[in-house]
């Protein structure tokens, strides 16, 4: 079967693999589509602190089932997508219902082989029917349950003020289930032409220019926004440690601060900021089940502009020469998918 392999970091390969025997407990999926996340766009730069290379990248990801263990909730020909956060079930996470984080975590794609082929064995525990719903869409679904659980991780409520800062694609998901909870969202970015999206597709309520000058009419700004007394849950999605350092300025008194990104290197806040705001600081990792399934219901329900968020679709086989092109701003890449 076709295969991309990232070799090494700046090196994607094209090669024939095997087709995988499935286990005992295996979902033998031909893969449909991938969705092309930070992640990989990190993996392939480098810059990905969870990873060993040779790597098959790809997590976001779609397909039709070939085969699958008796008793199981799929079935050959299903349409389905895969929950790639591999779970040992067993450690103190799981036990608490909070697969997302469990000790023994697997992710396809960074820890363990993921999509970017024809065919994929996954554990049936982590394949679920994407019913009433494209293909195309059902490779978005775990980008966007990111988002979703980073809005419930901060219990977001109805006129509440929610800043965004990052406007990539976790941003934008975090932005729409912030909206979709009834909060007033607000994005903070560098790019004129993603806040230009959030504007037109996701109807972001304000859209913020990045200043990191001394004027820093930003801040300016997003004081202005809320009256003098800032946000009441701000979200990072930037994976810059500037950025996430800088965002505790934007938390309002009794707020909290969630950091979906993640860098290589220590954060730190003036411990004096932190404390007058008694502010309550959210790691969002992965996301769960309930949030896959709060995803899927909102895509049934017309909810999520899929068709806006995916901007570009490659080829499998065109994928080694195709692939350094997502990386170039000016491509205006939000979501790319790939055909297999």
């Amino acid at each position: 079967m076709k295969t991309v392999i990232c070799e090494q970091p700046g090196t994607l390969v094209l090669t024939d693999r095997p087709a995988p025997k499935p286990g005992i407990d295996d979902v033998l999926i031909r893969i449909k589509r991938v969705g092309v996340c930070g992640t990989d766009l990190h993996i392939f730069t480098g810059n990905q602190p969870f990873l060993a290379y040779p790597r098959v990248m790809g997590h976001e990801l779609s397909g039709i089932v070939e085969s699958a263990p008796a008793g199981a909730r799929v079935a050959k020909g299903d349409q389905v997508y895969v929950m790639p956060y591999l779970a040992c079930g067993k450690c103190i996470a799981c036990r608490a219902k909070k697969p997302n984080c469990c000790v023994n975590i697997r992710v396809l794609g960074v820890h363990a082989d993921g999509g970017m082929a024809e065919q994929l064995a996954v554990p049936q525990a982590f394949v679920f029917k994407a019913e009433g719903v494209t293909l195309d869409q059902a490779a978005m679904i775990e980008f966007l349950a990111i988002g979703a659980h980073a809005v419930a991780r901060a219990d977001v409520q109805p006129k509440q003020r929610a800043l965004v800062v990052g406007a990539g694609p976790i941003g934008m998901a975090a932005l729409i289930f912030a909206k979709l909870r009834g909060a007033q969202v607000t994005v903070l970015d560098g790019r004129t032409d993603r806040l230009q999206f959030c504007e037109t597709q996701l109807r972001v309520d304000h859209a913020v220019h990045l200043d990191t000058t001394e004027l820093a009419t930003d801040a300016k700004r997003l004081a202005e926004i809320t009256d003098q007394e800032f946000f009441d849950v701000v979200f990072d999605a930037t994976g810059n440690i500037n950025a996430m350092e800088r965002g505790l300025e934007f938390v309002a008194h009794g707020g909290k601060y969630v950091l979906i990104s993640i860098v290589r290197d220590r954060i730190s806040f003036a411990d004096p900021e932190f404390h007058k705001r008694e502010t309550t600081l959210l790691a969002s990792r992965n996301a769960t089940p309930d949030d896959f399934e709060t995803v899927l219901e909102a895509m049934r329900a017309g909810l999520i502009p899929t068709e806006a968020l995916n901007t570009h679709t490659l080829q499998l086989s065109n994928l080694p020469e195709q692939f350094p092109w997502l990386l170039d701003p000016s491509a205006g890449v939000i979501k790319a998918l790939v055909e297999c």
